[in-house]
């Protein structure tokens, strides 16, 4: 890794945000491959995650880190999109969306941006999301994956609500179905019914991969 490549992976995980971005736009300037840039940034997310998991950082921090990703890859991925003659193959189709009763979107809103850099088309529904509107997406979109994140006590209910749902319109078959938040489990996975749940973005973006790669 180059010293300026280190330097801004160093930068976002120590929430320099003005330094990381002036970083990230000279390297695109002199022409550095936007593809990688967003490696770095994914590696530096990867680093403020575990640090979130060790209480080292919080909400506050999550977020800054969230806006930082937002405005680099918001000059990033034009250039991706000319590198790549507009036409970028996709990986699969995700849907995502936070499910009702539930406001939080700082998770969602990181795994959107990180399923989107490394590939996937995403299609994000918002916060609050009924479980009827979920159905009616899936319909439509038909994703091979659904995210459903929640980040409150109560949005367990709501996640398991929802599972059932999309079985009872018939639309569970030949997709899955993840979930993610500040306090979901393995317990809160089973209570819910889904396929499995992402700890953070990576695990997320990881399971896309194994189940749409499948």
């Amino acid at each position: 890794m180059k010293d300026d490549e280190k330097q801004l992976v160093e930068a976002i995980a120590e929430m320099r945000e003005e330094e990381a971005l002036d970083l990230a736009k000279a390297m695109l300037a002199r022409g550095d491959d936007p593809l990688r840039v967003l490696e770095l940034c994914r590696e530096a997310m990867d680093i403020v995650g575990k640090r979130f998991e060790r209480q080292e950082y919080f909400l506050p921090e999550l977020v800054l880190a969230g806006e930082m990703l937002e405005n680099i890859g918001a000059i990033a991925k034009p250039l991706i999109h000319e590198r790549s003659g507009g036409e970028a193959k996709k990986l699969g189709r995700v849907l995502i969306g936070t499910v009702h009763g539930d406001l939080h979107d700082i998770g969602k809103n990181i795994v959107t941006f990180m399923l989107d850099i490394n590939g996937f088309e995403v299609k994000d529904i918002g916060i609050d999301v009924p479980v009827a509107k979920f159905v009616e997406e899936v319909r439509g979109f038909a994703p091979q994956v659904v995210g459903l994140s929640g980040f409150l006590t109560l949005a367990f209910d709501s996640m398991k609500e929802t599972v059932q749902a999309i079985e009872a319109a018939g639309l569970r078959e030949g997709r899955k179905i993840m979930i993610g938040g500040g306090q979901v489990d393995e317990a809160v996975r089973a209570y819910t019914g889904a396929d499995a749940f992402g700890g953070n973005a990576v695990a997320a973006v990881s399971l896309c991969r194994q189940w749409i790669a499948a």
